[in-house]
């Protein structure tokens, strides 16, 4: 039997240094399936907790993760840090509330905000206007 090797057929051929570096970014980039599930379970953890001071261990822990791992596989699904994430949804869901006609200060607390200073901030950063500029602009539209 030409080409028939028994004693080889068992042994594995041991991977190049090439092969385990390509594996490895493979694993790196290739995240499993269950890893995308995890992250939209956080994702929703924050959307339920919008109002309530989030901290980066509990959000990581509602996807079953660590935190540093955490924070690269929800970088590489969203694109976004999950602060930069938890921020973009309360920013989302401060407008809707202005837009209603909710004062400044009770959408500050209510989009998980304990400053009404550093809302102002970070919204006017992430609108261009300030909340009560946002909410004037839109009940001048409304109004019209």
């Amino acid at each position: 039997m030409a080409g028939h090797n028994p004693a080889g057929a068992t042994r594995m051929k041991q991977k190049t240094q090439f092969e385990r570096y390509v594996d490895r970014i493979s694993q790196e980039v290739y995240q499993p399936a269950y890893y995308y599930t995890q992250v939209r379970q956080s994702r929703a953890f924050m959307k339920d907790n919008l109002s309530k001071k989030i901290e980066l261990g509990e959000i990581a822990a509602a996807a079953c993760m660590s935190s540093f791992h955490f924070i690269r596989i929800f970088k590489l699904v969203y694109g976004l840090t999950p602060k930069e994430y938890l921020k973009d949804l309360r920013i989302d869901r401060a407008k809707e509330l202005l837009k209603e006609g909710l004062s400044v200060t009770q959408t500050c607390f209510a989009v998980g905000y304990e400053s009404l200073s550093t809302f102002s901030r970070v919204f006017k950063k992430g609108t261009g206007l300030s909340p009560k500029a946002y909410q004037d602009l839109n009940k001048a539209i409304l109004d019209k």
